[in-house]
Order: structure tokens, then C-alpha cells, then sequence
């Protein structure tokens, strides 16, 4: 199989110890780059070509490469040239940050700087050692000024031509508080508030799936002034959590016994949550078979 290089997209994250590359190759794995942390660079057209012979889909490829592999200044310039003849395109992307920011890192992490015992010293060695590697670099990145989620953040926008939009998977569980609360939940709701078809003779057997039950409970005023003030919430708190980098986040409401109300009030928002092309909704009626005991 002849090697095509011009489909694989290859990014070469590296940079001074500290800099954020963890939380880079993070986030490059959330928008969907294969990742491989600390490959050594002598591997790296071999990894290649092997992609290019596999039945794996992958195009989109991200390698963190630094001084904690030993022989990575010395051979990264004719494993690179190699890249070059082949035709394969990379993007080298440098990540630094002032030695203040640096030293303040390694104190919080009590971790040691991979050239030295003493961090500002390590710091200074490291900086002589890429100055060549930097002056390569397609793209420099200052992160002293960055939180994680920032960082994470900006390469968000910058890989946004080659990733697709994501979207966030969202669970509407509905829930019986005498089964107790579900851990799992990031929105919770105490519907007990509205009437309860549990004390309607002919309702006390059905559960929120049956046609009756569902016209007692969206029949009530309060219901529909709830749903449509809950609505509002999650409309506002849906692109909240889509920016903060959430991928999944569970909605739950719970009544008594999660048999009635919380049932027909989680169809009601996950149906409308469907309209939405931006979200994947599942439903979960966790306690809707359990017994009244």
C-alpha cells in the first residue's frame, strides 16, 4: 500500500516542561486526535506508515515530543527531513512560559524538572537545549497567562476547521426520592411539589407512560408553569456546559416513588431537548418498575 501522507493530519506538540502539553494532548483527545504522549521521535515515520496500512479511520493525529525522551534533540531534525521527502505535512506547535510561571508550576506539582534538581536551573537548560526546535515551530504559545480551561479552550478554536462540531450527550432521568437521589445527576429537580396521581384511585396502579396519567399531570397549571421556567434553565445552562467542555450531563427530576410525575415531566423535557441539533437526549426512568413497597 503506497504511503499518502496528505491524509493524515500531524501535529507536533512540544515545548518547555510545564508549558501545559498534558493539557493540550487532553484536549486534543476530546475533539478527536488520536494522542500518544512522549513517542520517541526515531518511531515516529514508522507509526505512519502503519496508520496508512491499518483499517483504522484515523486522519487526525497529535504527538507530544520534549527532552524526557533522551535522544530527541539529537535525532528530531533528520526525522523530520525525512517527513519532508515523504510528502507528509506537520505543524509543530511550541508551548512556553515565563519562568516565574514555570517554577510556581513545579512547586504545586512537587514534581522535578527533567534536566535538573533545581527548577530554574532546569528551566534555563531547557531553553538553550529547544532554541532550535522553537525557532521550527509553526505556532509559539505563551501560556503564563492561561487557566487549563483556557488553554484548552484556544485549541478548541484552532482545530475547529478540521473537527466537527460536538455534541453534548444529555440523560432526563426521572427518579423516586424513596429510592434515593442518583449521584450521578448535575441538575436536580424536586417535582413533589405538583399533585400526585398516586392519591387518584383509578392512577395509583398506572405509571407515567400510561395516556391518563400524563393528562392528569400536564393538565395542571402548576405543571405548565414549571416546564416552561425549567425550559428556560436548561436553555440557558445547556450552551453553558457545552462551553465549559462537557461532554455528557444528566438531568434529573424526582417525585416519591419515580413512578408518576417525574416520569411524564422527564418525556416532556427530553422531547423538547430533541429539538435541539446540538444535544444527543437519552431518557431514564430508573425507578419506574420498582413496587410500592
Amino acid at each position: 500500500m503506497a504511503f499518502n501522507a496528505s491524509s493524515i493530519h500531524l501535529f507536533i506538540v512540544t515545548g518547555l516542561s510545564g508549558s501545559g502539553k498534558s493539557t493540550v494532548v487532553n484536549a486534543l483527545e476530546d475533539i478527536g486526535f488520536f494522542c500518544i504522549d512522549n513517542m520517541p521521535v526515531v518511531l515516529l515515520p514508522t507509526f505512519l506508515e502503519l496508520l496508512q496500512q491499518s483499517s483504522w479511520e484515523i486522519n487526525k493525529v497529535a504527538v507530544v515530543m520534549d527532552v524526557r525522551e533522551r535522544r530527541f534533540l539529537s535525532e528530531f531534525p533528520d526525522v523530520f527531513r525525512e517527513l519532508q521527502e515523504r510528502g507528509q505535512q506537520y505543524h509543530i506547535i511550541f508551548l512556553e512560559a515565563r519562568d516565574e510561571i514555570l517554577i510556581r508550576r513545579y512547586k504545586e506539582t512537587r514534581r522535578l524538572h527533567p534536566m535538573a534538581e533545581n527548577p530554574r536551573e532546569g528551566i534555563a537548560r531547557e531553553r538553550e537545549a529547544l532554541a532550535e526546535l522553537r525557532s521550527r515551530a509553526h505556532r509559539i504559545i505563551d501560556t503564563s497567562d492561561f487557566t487549563p480551561h483556557q488553554l484548552r479552550d484556544h485549541f478548541f478554536d484552532f482545530f475547529k476547521d478540521l473537527v466537527p462540531k460536538r455534541k453534548l450527550k444529555i440523560t432526563v432521568m426521572s427518579f423516586g426520592y424513596r429510592h434515593g437521589t442518583p449521584s450521578e445527576a448535575d441538575v436536580m429537580m424536586d417535582v413533589r411539589f405538583l399533585p400526585n396521581p398516586f392519591f387518584v384511585e383509578k392512577l395509583k396502579m398506572k405509571t407515567g407512560k400510561d395516556e391518563e396519567v400524563r393528562k392528569f399531570v400536564l393538565g395542571k397549571k402548576e405543571t405548565q408553569e414549571f416546564l416552561q421556567l425549567f425550559e428556560k434553565l436548561l436553555l440557558y445552562l445547556v450552551p453553558r456546559y457545552v462551553q465549559e467542555g462537557r461532554s455528557y450531563l444528566t438531568v434529573a427530576l424526582g417525585c416519591t416513588g419515580g413512578i408518576h410525575r417525574s416520569v411524564v415531566l422527564v418525556d416532556e423535557v427530553a422531547r423538547w431537548l430533541n429539538g435541539d441539533e446540538e444535544s444527543i437526549v437519552n431518557v431514564v426512568h430508573r425507578d419506574i418498575v420498582k413496587s410500592y413497597k
